[in-house]
């Protein structure tokens, strides 16, 4: 099986309307954050109203792409799946400079010197011809 044969083997994300945005800029190897025009809060996971005052006046703006690992943990084994091949791998949690928090995979790095409170930067992995996932490699 080559490269391209496993890539498609993966699951895609499901994308709802108001998330579209999002998943259109990481398709242009760009990071962006809804952000409530009311009450003048970033949001992360894209909503369709704002969770903080209930608004739906949202808009996007561009993420910096930086923050730091708030927690993690490598996965060493999997169950037979479309990951499997990817074992060892990170999922993190990362607390972005604009204050709100994404799970994504730590990549590009050695597991065993990753740390909580490590800078990290926002990469895109590439999953098929419409999706690119945000991903965060260490700050070198």
């Amino acid at each position: 099986m080559t490269q391209n044969d496993v890539r498609s083997t993966k699951p895609v994300p499901v994308v709802a309307p108001w998330a579209r945005p999002f998943w259109d800029a990481a398709h242009e190897g760009r990071l962006i954050l809804q952000h409530c025009e009311d009450c003048d809060r970033v949001i992360h996971y894209p909503r369709m109203a704002c969770p903080h005052c209930s608004s739906t006046n949202l808009g996007w703006q561009p993420a910096s792409g930086r923050g730091t690992i708030y927690s993690f943990t490598v996965v060493q084994s999997n169950a037979p799946s479309a990951f499997a091949g990817d074992v060892p791998y990170v999922v993190a949690v990362i607390r972005l400079e604009e204050g709100v928090q994404m799970l994504s995979n730590i990549v590009e790095c050695n597991n065993d010197d990753l740390v909580c409170d490590q800078p990290v930067q926002v990469v895109f992995e590439r999953l098929d011809d419409e999706f690119n996932l945000p991903k965060f490699r260490p700050v070198r």
